[in-house]
């Protein structure tokens, strides 16, 4: 096992309790970035972005179109003049609708509509669903990386507090003895303490 291995590994067992090769790839990278003190955060929703096919972008678009307010007053007021249009018009007019009463066209069109619109709003959701997913691993790097800083920072806090006390303790018992023998010399009876 060569030199970074170990350290990973070391740091992985002091850190979590697990070899780094038992751990998910979300911990081994955020092991890795704390022992090259690198920088976690990036991210996921551009990296996403950037490499979109045409058939994803037309599928956000699409979805971004068709869960619209304005989709939806539109396609109100186109069904609006379709039904205008066939059964009150053109009936007052004289004229033979194109489309009559029970508007068998209107519902082949919607049907149609509706099986296009449905599976490339299915995409856009799937994709919606991993950029989602890749945040939430993202947002768990993040934290597990601030988790594992501050242990540190505590451990170093700890470090610094016992350094500071075994100091204390040394100041004071070497004024304690030197008060005793201060005080042998001068006969002092507590001093035989």
């Amino acid at each position: 096992m060569n030199n970074a291995m170990k350290s990973l590994n070391s740091a992985s067992q002091r850190l979590l309790g697990i070899g780094f090769r038992d751990m998910s790839p979300e911990e081994r990278r955020v092991i890795e970035h704390l022992i090259r003190r690198s920088v976690t955060a990036r991210n996921p929703p551009r990296e996403l972005s950037e490499n979109k096919t045409f058939g994803q972008r037309l599928a956000d678009r699409v979805a971004a179109v068709g869960g619209s307010w304005n989709f939806i007053v539109g396609f109100g007021m186109v069904l609006a003049v379709w039904v205008a249009g066939n059964s009150l018009l053109m009936t007052r007019l004289g004229l033979h609708p194109f489309d009559p009463y029970p508007y068998i066209f209107l519902n082949l069109l919607l049907s149609m509509l509706a099986a296009l619109q449905a599976p490339v709003i299915m995409m856009s959701q799937n994709r919606q669903a991993a950029k989602d997913r890749l945040a939430a691993e993202h947002d768990y790097e993040i934290n597990l990386k601030a988790e594992l800083e501050i242990m540190g920072l505590h451990e170093k806090l700890d470090g610094l507090r016992t350094r500071e006390l075994a100091d204390l303790m040394a100041q004071q018992i070497a004024l304690l003895q030197t008060l005793r023998q201060a005080g042998r010399g001068a006969g002092d009876p507590a001093a035989a303490l």
